[in-house]
């Protein structure tokens, strides 16, 4: 019913954010697992979204990349993972690091995930080992190019967000190719590249 909305964060509340598009601001519960992105108010952001319909109303729920949204409905082939906790799980790991923990066959990794057990740990290796089509040839590079060169705790950061570890090199790259790397630049480098990566245009 929804693809993608494309408008102005506006604010959050709990687990969802505020995007405002003209004179509607919709409630879309979003994984964000940076905390930095909530300083971002007033910018324009991007959200790939999937309605819940369940027998007492509707949740919305938005993903800053179509990899991250994908993996969320891959979670819910595993028995026992649903909407809310296939969120949970994509709140606090990022998407790549979790295919990583899956193909590698580390259930240790994954019962450190809040709300993994044991069981599920082993359902979601059986369910979705080497399946995660959307993630190939991205899940075992996480955090290894991001976390070198100029600004790598900008990327790294980024990366951790659920981005595509190489539009977040090319970005960075682009937009810090002249600036000096300090605090305040990498704050602006960072606000800069978001924009970039949620709105899918190039530098």
């Amino acid at each position: 019913m929804f693809n993608r909305i494309k408008g102005i964060f506006s604010g959050h509340a709990e687990d969802a954010l505020h995007i405002s598009t003209g004179a509607i601001e919709w409630e879309i519960i979003t994984p964000v697992r940076d905390p930095s992105f909530f300083s971002h108010s007033g910018e324009e952001v991007e959200l790939f979204t999937w309605l819940h319909h369940y027998e007492d109303g509707m949740r919305l729920y938005g993903f800053f990349t179509v990899a991250e949204r994908q993996l969320f409905l891959d979670l819910q082939k595993v028995e026992g993972i649903g909407p809310r906790q296939a969120f949970k799980i994509l709140q606090g790991i990022a998407p790549r690091t979790l295919a990583t923990m899956l193909d590698n066959g580390d259930l240790a990794s994954l019962q450190k995930i809040p709300g993994i057990g044991p069981k599920t740990a082993q359902k979601m290796m059986l369910a979705l080992k080497g399946k995660l089509i959307a993630l190939e040839g991205e899940a075992a590079a996480v955090g290894v190019s991001a976390s070198q060169g100029r600004f790598r705790d900008v990327a790294r950061a980024l990366v951790d967000m659920g981005f595509d570890r190489r539009d977040v090199e090319r970005t960075i790259a682009q937009l810090g190719s002249s600036a000096d790397e300090t605090p305040e630049m990498e704050k602006e480098l960072f606000r800069k590249a978001l924009m970039e990566l949620s709105t899918g245009a190039g530098p």
